[in-house]
């Protein structure tokens, strides 16, 4: 019997609605379903569901369905890392881009049972923070990395790749992106729109304190390091933020190494829309 696990944010409007209308779509299709025991209240109503961790659920379901925004989907994708379980998302949130489905078309749901759906692999980014002591802090990104001052100040940062310099820079930030995140926060920080599937890493200073910096492609090959400059003498408040989670404290004289993960994240789209088509529909009009 095929499997799915129900991954939802009932802080979105509408979350919890959806959420109990896909899990008798689904069980009507003949797919178990199983959401965390955090929510048997939410779905006392619903006898069929089995309450299952959500790390045991990516281990051993076909499906995990985020049910929210794009956050929903950042959160959701790190618990399938290692996994080949498949991701589909639900927009009850703003824009959604990364969802396929939206709360009206629920129905599209029963092609999972059919297999009718594209499946797109998106490539992830591994993070190394290496302490001073040598020793290493490990993150793995699905959008972006970011570096940037607490207080908005400028930051003094270098750039290697592969131990040649690209550059010694002063912005407020630089950030690090999938192809799938070159149409998060890069792409509001003046960064190119990249075809999911393309694999490569993109670099964007955030506000330089210059006329002539443009954002920069690398090859998924590379191995990227950065280095923080800051003098010893200035209170250091620079942080690394991966996929907008909690803040890392990134200190004086410290590295980070930045390259390919391994793993891959796999999102399915049972409607059929071609990344293009998401583009026009939730990137070139007002958000809803």
């Amino acid at each position: 019997m095929m499997k799915a696990a129900l991954y939802p944010n009932f802080q979105k409007q509408n979350a919890l609605s959806c959420a109990l209308a896909a899990c008798d779509i689904l069980t009507e299709c003949g797919i178990q379903v199983s959401v965390s025991g955090e929510f048997a209240q939410e779905f006392s109503c619903k006898p069929q569901v089995i309450f299952k961790d959500i790390n045991e659920a990516a281990a051993e379901s076909d499906f995990i369905i985020a049910i929210g925004g794009d956050g929903t989907m950042l959160r959701c994708a790190k618990h399938l890392i290692g996994y080949d379980t498949k991701m589909l998302g639900i927009n009850t949130g703003r824009l959604g881009f990364m969802a396929c489905l939206e709360d009206n078309q629920l129905e599209k749901l029963a092609l999972l049972k059919s297999g009718d759906y594209k499946v797109s692999e998106r490539m992830l980014l591994n993070c190394s923070l290496i302490n001073e002591d040598g020793s290493h802090s490990d993150y793995i990104a699905l959008n972006d990395i970011c570096v940037s001052e607490r207080y908005a100040k400028i930051c003094d940062f270098s750039v290697y790749s592969q131990q040649s310099l690209i550059g010694k820079y002063r912005a407020d930030g630089v950030l690090f992106s999938t192809p799938t995140g070159s149409t998060a926060y890069a792409l509001s920080a003046g960064g190119p729109i990249i075809e999911p599937e393309l694999e490569c890493i993109e670099m964007t200073l955030i506000c330089p304190h210059s006329l002539f910096s443009r954002p920069m492609l690398f090859s998924s090959e590379r191995i990227l390091q950065v280095e923080n400059n800051c003098t010893p003498d200035r209170v250091n408040h620079t942080y690394l933020s991966i996929d907008g989670e909690a803040p890392i404290e990134f200190g004086c004289n410290r590295q980070l190494l930045i390259s390919k993960s391994s793993h891959k994240i796999k999102f399915i789209d049972p409607v059929g829309n071609s990344f293009h088509e998401t583009l026009g529909k939730k990137l070139m009009r007002s958000i809803k």
